[in-house]
Formats: structure tokens, sequence, C-alpha cells
């Protein structure tokens, strides 16, 4: 299953590239085709998770790039599925925050279920300025909230990106962690606390 995992992903990466060059459209019949093959023997419960909702629908045909129209449609419905605290608060334990950021784990094939999962966030973003093992996909988080003067309403807006990306930026890479429930509010709070406490290490 993991393998099949793997070569998917590899194919569905490289298909844009490879089609990019001569124009041709996204087969969306294909790609619903290939990924129900893909994940024939997929756990029980795992059929809505391989149905893409509009968001998705509309980045695959669109390669990503939707048109403005398109692009308001989608920041429109996924902020309508934001959700803030319902104390108020967005800030939680920093120190808690950075285990999220570090940890990888959960929704994999190798893990147990009721796995506690992660946001993996150095996997695309540098963080702590002395951590030397972070991606670039997404753009350095070094110095967060310092450079937002740890402003509440910078807190509460980056609480809503983790929340839901693509409520800001339409066909983000980035996982919508509080919509898909892949981290719980607790932790989304956590995390916004190391990007945002003055005593994290992103802000020294």
């Amino acid at each position: 299953m993991t393998t099949k995992f793997l070569v998917f992903s590899a194919l569905l990466a490289a298909t844009p590239a490879l089609a990019a060059d001569d124009g041709s459209a996204v087969d969306a019949a294909r790609v619903e085709k290939t990924v129900a093959s893909s994940f024939a023997n997929a756990p029980e419960g795992w059929d809505d998770r391989l149905k893409q909702d509009d968001a998705q629908r509309i980045c695959t045909e669109t390669r990503n790039e939707p048109p403005e129209e398109l692009a308001d449609k989608i920041v429109a419905a996924e902020k309508a599925k934001v959700k803030l605290p319902e104390d108020g608060k967005v800030i939680g334990d920093w120190k808690a925050g950075e285990k999220v950021a570090q940890n990888g784990r959960g929704f994999q094939f190798s893990d147990p279920p009721g796995t506690e999962a992660g946001g993996n966030c150095y996997a695309c973003h540098q963080l702590d300025p002395k951590e030397t093992s972070y991606g670039t996909l997404g753009p350095s988080l070094k110095g967060y909230g310092k450079g937002f003067k740890f402003s509440d309403d910078a807190a509460k807006a980056t609480y809503a990106k983790i929340y839901n990306a693509q409520s800001v930026l339409p066909c983000s890479n980035m996982p919508r962690f509080g919509a898909n429930h892949v981290l719980t509010e607790t932790q989304m709070k956590d995390v916004t606390a190391y990007l945002f406490d003055p005593a994290s290490p992103v802000n020294k």
C-alpha cells in the first residue's frame, strides 16, 4: 500500500509538468479513476478522503492557477469553514507547539489508529534559526511573530491560516489542518504560540 501511494504521488507530481508542455487539459475522470484504483484496498472509512472537494477539484482542473473568479470562490468557501476558538484566544503553549511543528507522525499507513498527528511544519518551513534541517517549499517563518510586532490580529489571522490555508491562498500546498481535522484546536493554538510568543526560539 505504501509503495502504491509513493508511486501515485510521483505520478501526480510529474503529470502537470509533462502535460503543461502541450497545454492539454486535466482529465478529471482519469484522475478520479487513478486515485480509486491506487487505493483499492484502502482502510474502511477512507472513501470520503479519496473524493476531491470543490477546492481540490478546481485546483486540479486549473493546475493550481484558477482564474480570479474561481480563486475568489475558493477563498470565500474556505473562509466559511474556519472556526476560531470560542474563548477568543489563539495563543497556547509555545513549547508544546514546537513539538507539534517537529512531529511528522499521523495519518500514515504505518501509524496505529489513534496516533496523534503532528504538523510536520519543518518539512516546508524554517522556524527556529538554530534548527539546521528544514524544507523550503514554504517561506521561512524565522522571526515571524517579531515581524508582526506580536499583533493580536496577526496571531488570529495566522491561526485561521493554520486552520485552513486556502481561506487565504487558493490552491495552497499547505494542509488544511483544522478544516480536515488533522490538528486539534489546542495543537493549533500551540503552533500559533510557537510563532508568536516572544519567548519562542522562532523569535530569537
